[in-house]
């Protein structure tokens, strides 16, 4: 059983009704030491920062194996405010915030204005500066204004990865250059994904992250079904094949990459 760490998941009741810690036994059963949990604000939610909390308060509980991030999804920048802003701050400078995130921006489907995803990205930036943390990037349709904003804000500064990475080598070779880490979801074991596959193939060792992203993107040979940490093992075999590898070592690689951006330490379960 291979040690894994699952850096980004989101496991509030939204998505696993049956409740996080269920997910996480299933997954510490199935060899993943630890999880890096996202808790998102919610501007539309009577209750914004709820899921925010919750993956403080998760953290809190499992400290051996969990730590948060917390931030707004580029979805959502619209229905960003002062308020919501200083809520986020609140908690990231709380000890189980080990990063800000996920942040970025996302021209797919445009549910915010590109203009205030932008400026939203832009403060998040200056919030990891200011709490001295990383920052965990979603990106999607938007390469070259992501790499712009990340430059021109200074997050070289903190660093941090690009999640469910899903850009080219040319997009990669920006990010390395910006201190930032390159995490692999099940998008790198789909068919259709020769160049995020060329990525995983030839990125730094000392570079790679493997991730979920649950509950979506399940990989490859359990696509279409509700994705969960304990699957994060099937992601991690794929892009070992790609290196040329034996998973083994490339899980353990993964693990110290993760722990060393993160500023975390996990721990496995007692046998």
């Amino acid at each position: 059983m291979l040690p894994l760490v699952d850096a980004h998941c989101h496991l509030d009741e939204h998505h696993f009704s049956e409740g996080a810690d269920a997910v996480i036994v299933r997954a510490r059963a199935a060899g993943v030491i630890g999880f890096v949990v996202v808790g998102l604000a919610s501007p539309d939610e009577s209750d914004p920062l709820k899921t925010a909390r919750f993956a403080v308060e998760l953290a809190r509980r499992y400290p051996d194996c969990v730590a948060a991030c917390v931030g707004l999804h580029p979805h959502d920048a619209r229905g960003w405010s002062g308020v919501l802003h200083e809520g986020l701050r609140a908690l990231a400078q709380q000890p189980e915030v080990v990063a800000v995130g996920e942040i970025g921006l996302d021209y797919h489907y445009d549910h915010s204005p590109r203009e205030e995803q932008q400026a939203v990205f832009a403060r998040l930036i200056g919030l990891a500066r200011e709490v001295h943390k990383p920052i965990v990037v979603h990106t999607r349709a938007a390469a070259a204004d992501t790499i712009a904003v990340l430059a021109e804000h200074g997050a070289r500064h903190v660093g941090g990865i690009i999640h469910c990475f899903s850009e080219d080598v040319a997009f990669a070779k920006r990010a390395l250059d910006l201190d930032f880490d390159l995490s692999f979801s099940g998008v790198v074991t789909f068919k259709n994904a020769a160049a995020v596959q060329q990525v995983a193939s030839w990125a730094p060792e000392e570079r790679i992250l493997v991730e979920t992203d649950s509950p979506y993107l399940a990989p490859v040979p359990l696509r279409g079904k509700r994705c969960e940490p304990a699957f994060v093992v099937h992601t991690l075999r794929c892009v070992a094949a790609l290196r040329g590898v034996s998973p083994e070592v490339l899980a353990r690689v993964a693990v110290e990459n993760t722990q060393r951006r993160f500023g975390k330490t996990f721990v496995p379960a007692p046998a």
